[in-house]
């Protein structure tokens, strides 16, 4: 029997006055999974993280998080919850340690306390390759170690799924394949990944599943080789035309 699902997102809609940045769109995620989210400038894909994670409300639709809905609960309280995320640009509490900016985290958004708080941090330390910075004042950080932090800080919080927003923009190829071995010892912790991210063979080398967004709507999901030979897909990237000459 298939797992039930961590997360869902039906027929989901967000608005900005007339503009429909997110329209009817499905989503399902299975606890453990590792799901990549790819699509053109102005799809809807950090909209759609944004709406998942409760930063902003949805205009239409509904989004449940182990089978409970969720829809008019705020980011605070879903990352109470289980849902955490990261941000594209990391902002740390510059003059905070490493340890410390964790520590908020885990006490603040997971709601944890005392030892449990401070194992959080640990394994969050360890998990993102921060132990040997974990003293260190994050305005000192370079940007890797920044990214890294970030996506330590909404581990902390002791999720069963994390969002990731282009956490691998900016790096270097080395850098972003340290980063790949972080997120892989993430999700093999049984912590559910859906990552956006524009540096497509790097999402490879972690996700099973990859959805395609499109002008607000999922245009192709599933296999990722799959997908992203979809001749909808080339178009969406590359302008119409293009998957007839691929």
């Amino acid at each position: 029997m298939a797992a039930e699902p961590i997360l869902t997102a039906r027929k989901l809609t967000k608005r900005f006055g007339a503009l429909a940045v997110l329209t009817d769109v499905d989503f399902v995620i299975a606890p453990g999974e590792a799901i990549g989210i790819v699509g053109p400038n102005g799809a809807g894909k950090t909209t759609l993280l944004n709406v998942l994670s409760g930063a902003y409300p949805p205009s239409g639709g509904s989004v449940f998080f182990a089978g409970r809905d969720v829809s008019a609960l705020g980011a605070a309280d879903r990352c109470r919850l289980g849902i955490a995320r990261s941000h594209q640009i990391p902002r740390p509490f510059g003059g905070m340690t490493v340890f410390e900016n964790l520590h908020v985290a885990a006490e603040v958004g997971g709601n944890l306390k005392g030892a449990v708080a401070h194992q959080a941090c640990v394994d969050s330390l360890e998990l993102c390759g921060m132990l040997r910075v974990a003293n260190r004042r994050a305005e000192t950080l370079g940007l890797l170690d920044r990214k890294r932090l970030e996506m330590a800080r909404a581990l902390a919080t002791g999720p069963q799924v994390l969002l990731l927003d282009e956490i691998g923009g900016g790096l270097t190829d080395g850098e972003a394949a340290e980063l790949v071995v972080a997120i892989r010892g993430i999700n093999a912790r049984g912590v559910a990944i859906v990552w956006i991210e524009h540096i497509v063979h790097v999402l490879l080398q972690v996700i099973t599943r990859l959805v395609c967004m499109d002008a607000g709507k999922i245009l192709a999901e599933g296999d990722p080789q799959a997908v992203m030979s979809d001749p909808s897909v080339i178009d969406a990237y590359l302008g119409p035309g293009h998957s007839a000459a691929a």
